[in-house]
Order: C-alpha cells, then structure tokens, then sequence
C-alpha cells in the first residue's frame, strides 16, 4: 500500500508542478496583460483533484490518520482555481487581479500542505 500512497503522491506534485508552471510561464505575458490560462494549468489542477481524493481514500485505508480540516481546505482553494482556470480557459487573455489570483492560491496551497502538520 506504502507504493501505491506513493505513486500518488508522486501524481499529486506532477499536478502542482504542471498548474504551477503554467502560470509562471505567463508571468511575462502577465504583466503585459496577455496572459491566458493555458490547458497545462486545467490538466494539472484536475490532476491535483483526482490524485488528492484518493491519496485521502488510500491512506484511510491504510489505517493513517488524515488532518481532515487541512484537506478541507486544500480541497476548497483547489476548487476555487480549478473554477477560475477551468471558467476563462477559452479566454484570449485573463485580467492581470484574476490571474495573479490564481498563482497566489496555487502558492497558498503549496504553504498549506508543507507547513501545516
């Protein structure tokens, strides 16, 4: 089972890195207002979600305890940028506020599953 937890916690920072650098690769974009949400930043926030629920059913299974108020608000913050990316992605360019909203949440949520124990 340990393999397996570990596997999808390895899918679950593909997912960040894959949200994470699409928006970096906009920072540029960004601060000439043609920044635009791209398809690797949608991939990637599902993969987080998919990867996250069962990390929580897999290790449940496996008679670990899970910090259900951490999950919660992880999964709340994913939800909010997983509707923003998912709402503007066919947008030509997102306005500058929304986009860095987005960065600013997928940060908050690497700070939240690092440094809350």
């Amino acid at each position: 089972m340990d393999v397996l937890i570990n596997v999808f916690v390895a899918l679950h920072i593909i997912g960040i890195a894959s949200l994470l650098g699409g928006f970096l690769t906009q920072m540029k974009a960004m601060g000439a207002g043609t920044a635009r949400f791209v398809p690797a930043m949608l991939h990637g926030a599902l993969t987080m979600l998919v990867t996250g629920v069962a990390l929580v059913g897999l290790n449940q299974a496996d008679d670990n305890s899970v910090n259900t108020a951490k999950i919660g608000l992880k999964l709340a913050v994913l939800v909010v940028i997983l509707g923003l990316v998912y709402v503007k992605r066919d947008d030509e360019k997102v306005e500058k506020a929304l986009f860095g909203a987005v960065g600013g949440l997928t940060v908050a949520n690497i700070f939240i599953a690092t440094l809350w124990t």
